[in-house]
């Protein structure tokens, strides 16, 4: 009998998502939802709320489907459904582009080279939490710390997905945001050349 793993929402990109930091020295809002799990109770969302993963003895060529209005990936291996993540996509203003694309990239340690946060380096404090590299500067005694985008995979230009906080809704600059447990399993199973097709 195979084993089906429930997953919580626990937890943007090179050129394309909007980190979200907070707090004082060594405080990173981005990725608050993946070191902190939903507690148990009457409150805990449905299964197919939080995500599955039953693909490890499966056989198949990998695919990818992000669908942006239910705002869920499916990997596929051949025909069959193996796993499905909840997602946050890109906002109106910066979309997760619909097409048919392809895994170019992987790093699990990824930063953004765009986007990030800029830090008084004397206090630790945020001066500018969503700072972007074409517009804003460290000032003296400040830093530009780059936004980290761990279990990054790039499929269309600098839109990648990766581990990020899920909101509920899209809410990226065009990455696609998944709970780490989920964002492993998607990049663990995936390589290089993987089509990935986006609803």
């Amino acid at each position: 009998m195979k084993a089906l793993f429930l997953f919580l929402p626990l937890g943007c990109l090179l050129t394309s998502c909007t980190p979200t930091f907070s707090g004082g020295r060594g405080s990173s809002g981005y990725l608050t939802a993946f070191r902190s799990a939903t507690p148990a109770g009457k409150n805990e969302p449905l299964a197919h709320e939080r995500g599955y993963w039953d693909g490890d003895a499966v056989e198949g060529p990998a695919s990818i489907k992000i669908v942006r209005d239910e705002q869920k990936a499916y990997f596929y291996k051949g025909d069959q459904i193996v796993g499905m993540t909840p997602i946050s996509t890109g906002k109106s203003t910066h979309s997760t582009p619909a097409g048919t694309f392809k895994v170019t990239q992987k790093n699990k340690d990824h930063k953004s080279s765009l986007y990030g946060v800029i830090r008084d380096q004397a206090t630790g404090q945020i001066v500018n939490k969503d700072a972007d590299t074409r517009k804003h500067r460290a000032g003296p005694g400040q830093v530009f710390e780059n936004a980290p985008m761990p279990y990054f995979m790039r499929f269309n230009g600098g839109i990648g997905m990766h581990i990020g906080h899920l909101p509920g809704y899209a809410a990226s600059h065009g990455c696609v945001r998944m709970p780490k447990e989920m964002a492993v399993k998607f990049f663990e199973n995936a390589k290089e050349g993987t089509p990935v097709i986006v609803k």
